[in-house]
């Protein structure tokens, strides 16, 4: 039977962070507010806890999650080549909704689906959110919804479709970001804008110079594909062809800003990532 804590309350949230990182050590489901979406979230490196991620949500393993961390730090342990521009994004909005599909540290051994040995990361800026994860380490976090639906904005639209399928809540309240993450694809030379979210195209130019679109033709590196980071609004789920603690453009065809460019096990972490899915359509992270 499900536990929902209502973290408005100092002893209800301390009392729920704490089940909550238990139950994330016993590879069980749970789900957190964030500064854009609610999301379901599972330990990064217990494959049968992101399986059980995925089948809550009804999902299959062509759309991995994104990964969530309480750090810097712990998304560079992640990350094996963070490129000409990662560490300046990171320095101008991290915490924040941007999530960036990096190539993956080939010697982690995890598996979040087809990653391609990318891994979509991010950082929120919920205080919650981060003193979970600071707790729990590295979290794969999709939108807290059921795959087409959309992502759930409060703790009750989530346990609606959720259920027992979840350990733990944690009632944050109504989220006030009503964008999803922008995902940006750091995997190639030029980085690429994978889905257009709270964090503008303008913003990002500001720091990069120079960023590739939908518009601009994919070149060899673009066969990776992330996952839509777990704010992203779910969209029914595709064959499978290239989508944020619990929205949109699919994995890249090669694709998606969460790019990765091989399996997660043990030789990519998150998912994300891709060479991520170019483009997650709507998809679900956080």
């Amino acid at each position: 039977m499900s536990r929902r804590y209502d973290c408005s309350d100092p002893m209800e949230r301390t009392r729920g962070i704490a089940e909550a990182v238990s139950a994330v050590r016993r590879g069980e489901l749970i789900v957190l507010p964030t500064d854009t979406v609610y999301g379901i979230g599972a330990d990064a490196f217990t494959p049968s806890a992101v399986t059980g991620l995925l089948n809550a949500k009804g999902r299959g393993r062509n759309m991995p999650p994104p990964v969530l961390v309480g750090s810097v730090r712990a998304a560079t342990a992640l990350i094996d080549d963070l490129g000409t521009y990662g560490q300046d994004l990171i320095d101008e909005f991290w915490p924040g909704a941007l999530t960036l599909v990096c190539r993956a540290n080939p010697n982690l051994m995890w598996d979040l689906g087809e990653t391609k040995g990318t891994v979509a990361v991010r950082m929120p800026m919920d205080t919650l959110a981060v003193e979970l994860l600071k707790e729990t380490g590295p979290l794969a976090v999709s939108s807290a919804n059921l795959s087409g639906r959309p992502a759930a904005r409060n703790a009750d639209e989530a346990e609606e479709m959720l259920g027992d399928s979840v350990e733990v809540y944690l009632d944050g309240g109504q989220v006030a970001q009503g964008d999803a993450s922008t995902i940006v694809d750091l995997t190639g030379p030029i980085p690429r804008l994978l889905r257009l979210g709270a964090i503008s195209e303008d913003k990002i130019r500001a720091v990069v110079g120079v960023l590739l679109t939908d518009e601009d033709d994919f070149t060899p590196d673009d066969d990776i594909q992330p996952e839509a980071p777990l704010d992203v609004p779910a969209e029914p789920e595709k064959p499978s062809a290239a989508e944020s603690d619990g929205s949109s453009k699919e994995q890249p065809k090669a694709e998606e800003p969460e790019a990765a460019s091989g399996a997660q096990r043990a030789e990519t972490p998150g998912g994300e990532a891709e060479p991520p899915s170019r483009k997650d359509e709507p998809g679900t992270a956080s």
